[in-house]
């Protein structure tokens, strides 16, 4: 397969750079950017071997049914799995082994012999105190190339960006945290460590990594998609429940210990139930068993989903979900797939599933989900715009043939109105983190 021209300048840019990132828009082609830059790095030997760290999803339904597309002369190997399993991908002669994020403490105690890696989904790497980013930067000095892609640099705030330039590249931004905050950012509360960008940080910080970054111009690549319509749904409820529990901390039995708990229970109601915690002694002695049972209050927002698919003739939709009693209801009513039923992604893409229930954080990054279906639904939406942009990505990607619908089912006057707004405002910081990169 041949890239596209935006795609091929891409891929020049990570051949000439050694320590590079790549920003661009979800379904974009980064995997086809990074299979074709490896593959002229490791035919011009100037790199020996590839390591690539990605989510797990990805390692096993991406990388190895790419590979073959945009870089058939290459040898790759997936190291995932058991113990056993992951060594073999790990000591066989691919040139490229490719093995999931939460193997990387696993990985620092092996013999590695890489000099180069690739960071699919770079802000899983965000968190520079992490376990995972210390046990990978005691084994990284030998890989000399060191590539990052992401489609979502600042979804959730400028002080992301820290360990994720660290980790590519320690000369960006240096090697402290703590200097970068005093740069870039007003300390406001001391006992809480709330901080604050600094007039003009933001885009201090984007001139300062430009050099090293590769961002994919908007026009270049909106125009090869069709268009993405976000949906409001609005539900009603009756309100008193949720009045009583936003007020009170406590519904019937239900008892919020503080704001943010209450927070999460007013999502939950939103939803027309609320999690009773319960905890019973156990068998052992000294130790108890949480449990979580569902209370539930309205069913509205099951009773329009069931409206918005008939109104849509029940074309395949993806429903995205939050919580495990939603999955729970969904199943309760509808015939449904998730991703853990058998060969879902070959089915949903030949068109074989009316309705696929994902959660983001299994299906934000890097399935490719666009030739089943153009219709979404999130039943609650999750408050990280990175997995809610990065879940859309799926079906809002390159090969997507149609507009896509995406649906938002939110209750009047509740929690959901707020998370939908806090997705909007960190829309814009992304936006004006890109803009200033160009």
């Amino acid at each position: 397969m041949n890239l596209r021209p935006y795609q091929e300048l891409a891929a020049d840019f990570i051949y000439e750079h050694d320590r590079a990132m790549v920003l661009a828009p979800v379904g974009a082609g980064k995997t086809a950017i990074t299979l074709t830059g490896m593959w002229e790095m490791l035919r011009d030997q100037h790199v020996k071997r590839f390591l690539v760290l990605a989510p797990k999803r990805v390692c096993t339904d991406v990388w190895p049914v790419e590979q073959p597309k945009w870089a058939p002369f290459l040898s790759l190997a997936v190291a995932v799995g058991t113990p056993k399993q992951r060594l073999a991908g790990l000591r066989s002669n691919a040139q490229v082994v490719v093995t999931n994020y939460d193997n990387i403490q696993w990985l620092a105690l092996q013999k590695l012999n890489f000099d180069g890696i690739v960071f699919d989904e770079l802000t899983r790497l965000k968190n520079p105190s992490g376990t995972r980013f210390k046990a990978l930067l005691k084994v990284m000095e030998p890989m000399r190339v060191r590539w990052g892609l992401t489609g979502s640099f600042t979804s959730n705030g400028l002080e992301d960006v820290f360990g994720q330039c660290k980790i590519v590249n320690q000369d960006l931004l240096g090697r402290s945290k703590g200097a970068f905050m005093q740069q870039y950012f007003v300390l406001l509360n001391p006992e809480f460590g709330e901080w604050a960008p600094r007039v003009g940080a933001l885009d201090k910080v984007m001139q300062k990594i430009k050099p090293a970054t590769y961002v994919l111009e908007p026009g270049e690549y909106k125009d090869k998609l069709p268009p993405c319509h976000h949906v409001e749904v609005m539900c009603k409820m009756d309100l008193t429940p949720y009045n009583k529990l936003k007020k009170e901390f406590v519904l019937d039995t239900i008892t919020a210990v503080n704001a943010g708990v209450v927070t999460g229970k007013l999502q939950q109601l939103a939803s027309g139930f609320v999690y009773d915690t319960n905890s019973e002694a156990s068998d052992v002695p000294g130790k108890f068993t949480i449990t979580q049972m569902p209370v539930w209050y309205s069913p509205h927002k099951f009773d329009r989903l069931e409206e918005l698919l008939e109104e849509n003739q029940h074309a395949n939709t993806i429903i995205a979900y939050t919580y495990k009693e939603e999955l729970a209801e969904l199943k309760r009513r509808f015939r449904i797939t998730t991703l853990d039923d058998d060969d879902a992604i070959a089915r949903w893409n030949r068109g074989e599933i009316q309705i696929l229930a994902v959660h983001p954080k299994s299906a934000g990054h890097g399935l490719n989900l666009q030739h089943g279906g153009q219709h979404m639904v999130f039943l609650s939406l999750p408050w990280s715009l990175e997995l809610f942009e990065q879940t859309v990505g799926r079906i809002h990607r390159s090969g997507q043939r149609h507009d896509v619908w995406v649906y938002v089912l939110m209750t009047e006057k509740t929690v959901d109105e707020k998370i939908w707004a806090a997705l909007h405002t960190k829309q814009a910081v992304s936006e004006i983190a890109l803009e200033a990169l160009k």
